[in-house]
C-alpha cells in the first residue's frame, strides 16, 4: 500500500479515516481489539502518530489486500513483535560476542619484536589399498 502521510505529527481520528478511506468506527474497533494503541490528548481525542499510521497500513493491507480477519491480524501483529524483539536479542547476543572476541584478541596480543612462526601441517598419509 502507498504512503499517504504528508508530513510528521499526531493525526486525529476524522484525519486518519479520511486519509485512509475508512470509517472512523473502524479504527475504535482496531483499537479496541488491541490492534492500534492511539495516545490520548488531554482532551482524551486519539492522536496518530507516524508510527501508528505505519502499522494502520500494514493492517490494511493485511485485511484489504490479503483478506485477513481481524483474529489473524492480531496474530501476525504478535508473530510480528516477537520476531522484532528476537531480532534485538540475537543483535545484542552478536555484539556481545564482538565485544568479547575483541578483548580476548587484544590480550592475546603478541609481544613486540616477536614473529609467529607457521607451521606447515600435513595431512596423514592414506594407507594404500591391496589388491
Amino acid at each position: 500500500m502507498a504512503t499517504k502521510r504528508k508530513s510528521k505529527g499526531a493525526y486525529m481520528i476524522s484525519a486518519v479515516a479520511e486519509m485512509y478511506e475508512i470509517h472512523p468506527q473502524t479504527l475504535r474497533l482496531y483499537e479496541r481489539e488491541g490492534l492500534l494503541r492511539p495516545s490520548r490528548s488531554e482532551g482524551n481525542t486519539r492522536l496518530y502518530t507516524d508510527e501508528d499510521l505505519e502499522r494502520l497500513e500494514f493492517i490494511l493491507n493485511l485485511a484489504r489486500d490479503l483478506g485477513v480477519n481481524i483474529a489473524g491480524i492480531a496474530i501476525i501483529l504478535q508473530m510480528r513483535e516477537r520476531m522484532e524483539e528476537m531480532n534485538r536479542q540475537m543483535q545484542g547476543f552478536v555484539d556481545y560476542v564482538r565485544t568479547e572476541m575483541l578483548t580476548h584478541i587484544q590480550q592475546q596480543a603478541p609481544t613486540p619484536g616477536l614473529v609467529p612462526m607457521r607451521r606447515t601441517v600435513v595431512p596423514p598419509a592414506t594407507p594404500i589399498k591391496k589388491r
